[in-house]
């Protein structure tokens, strides 16, 4: 009998669990971000993204990491042939004009504009770099979201071992070559080379910088014309070859060989992304390191790089615009995007964030870098075409790589790239 009232319990509360309906909250709008942040970086936007949902009652955000830049682009362009495309993702400038182009985002500047909670103070308060950079065709479209600076990542102790000031590195290409032709050594007198002055990345990156830094320019004004081919752009692939090739003080380093290489102490100088920051100290940093602004030439103009973040139309559901943009809004936030820096090395879109603890800090710890920040005040960004995300592949495969390994003069490989673009101009224009 008592086995019988216990089954007639169970039974009982069965029934009754399966009359419960579930309580789905209707009043949150669910919104999918497409992003590519990995490692440290991902753990940094998972952070702020979860931050946001707890937060926001009434809006969550799914964030679906795609894994890289090329599987986003590839798998954003598909996305809008089917007309699937997420509520709001990264995309890169050369990105955004196809977008504009086929009418499937809508620009930040209409949600600005209806937002009485984001005026010109707000706008102000955002670096000009990252305003001019996301405007095409005199409006602002994109917003910036993920933005680096290229910097002098160098060896304190190695400058200290060779009676050089750990201070002060090297502010201009002349006292980078110095630097780096004392700096390479062989240390046991084996006739190997023990310790190098740098490391050299293709890079179109860093190409488009040392053109700029020697007085010349990517594009005309209005980026119908190729500008690189020049005298400048000749000068920029030297800064290169006098390394590899002629002083013999450094080597090329695929991918992230040299960026290992620097933190085994086999380089005294390795130049990239802010962000590799981020990377170097998780895999740890056993000496004293520095950071600094790139070294200049003519003049210091430096080039932004990373992503904005697009919201794309949803005419079936306008609450999801909005509240992809309530997202994007909270993300730039003086609070929110400090706290990215903090993490990830990227650079903060708010000047006032330049003013939250964690930074200040940050400057007072090291104020070289201080340097760093400070080029957000002459940086300025790549061409916004369509094209210039191809162009850029080229450069490095067919201008860079074959100029330092004397494939092709500079002359002709900026040549044929110059051809390239203007060809690839003309066809959409057509």
């Amino acid at each position: 009998m008592k086995k019988i009232a216990l089954l007639l319990i169970l039974l009982s509360l069965i029934i009754l669990g399966c009359g419960k309906k579930e309580v789905v909250n209707t009043d949150v709008t669910e919104i999918l971000f497409w992003q590519a942040m990995g490692g440290p970086l991902g753990d940094a936007l998972a952070e702020l993204v979860n931050e946001f949902n707890d937060t926001h009652p009434n809006i969550h955000v799914k964030s679906v990491n795609m894994g890289n830049y090329t599987a986003l682009s590839q798998k954003l362009m598909a996305s809008i042939q089917t007309g699937n495309q997420p509520d709001v993702a990264q995309a890169y400038e050369a990105w955004i004009a196809n977008m504009l182009d086929g009418d499937v985002i809508v620009p930040i500047e209409d949600f600005i504009n209806e937002d009485p909670n984001f005026g010109q103070e707000e706008m102000d308060d955002i670096f000009p770099v990252f305003i001019n950079s996301n405007k095409m065709g005199g409006k602002l479209v994109s917003f910036p979201f993920n933005k680096s600076v290229r910097v002098q990542y160098y060896n304190k102790d190695i400058l200290f071992q060779n009676d050089m000031d750990p201070n002060k590195p090297p502010k201009t290409w002349e006292e980078f070559r110095t630097y780096c032709q004392k700096l390479t050594q062989d240390k046991d007198g084996d006739g190997t080379i023990d310790q190098y002055g740098t490391t050299v990345k293709i890079s179109a990156w860093q190409f488009e910088n040392l053109l700029l830094q020697a007085g010349g320019k990517i594009m005309n004004e209005d980026n119908t014309k190729p500008l690189f081919n020049s005298k400048e752009g000749v000068q920029a692939l030297e800064f290169f070859t006098n390394i590899l090739n002629k002083d013999k003080t450094g080597y090329l380093s695929p991918g992230y060989e040299g960026q290992k290489d620097f933190t085994a102490q086999k380089v005294a100088f390795y130049e990239d992304s802010s962000v590799s920051m981020a990377f170097m100290l998780r895999t740890g940093i056993n000496f004293n390191m520095g950071i600094s602004a790139i070294p200049i030439n003519k003049t210091k103009t430096n080039i932004i790089s990373g992503t904005n973040v697009v919201i794309f139309k949803n005419e079936e559901d306008r609450k999801k615009e909005k509240a992809a943009w309530e997202f994007v809004k909270w993300f730039t936030d003086t609070k929110q995007t400090a706290r990215w820096s903090e993490l990830t090395y990227y650079m903060p879109v708010r000047k006032s964030a330049m003013e939250v603890e964690a930074l200040k800090n940050r400057i007072a710890g090291n104020p070289e870098i201080a340097s760093v920040y400070d080029q957000l005040n002459y940086a300025t960004f790549e061409p916004q075409i369509s094209e210039w995300f191809e162009t850029r592949k080229y450069l490095e495969e067919h201008v860079i790589e074959k100029v330092v390994r004397e494939m092709l003069t500079a002359e002709e490989a900026l040549e044929n790239a110059a051809k390239m673009i203007e060809k690839k101009i003309a066809k959409r224009e057509e």
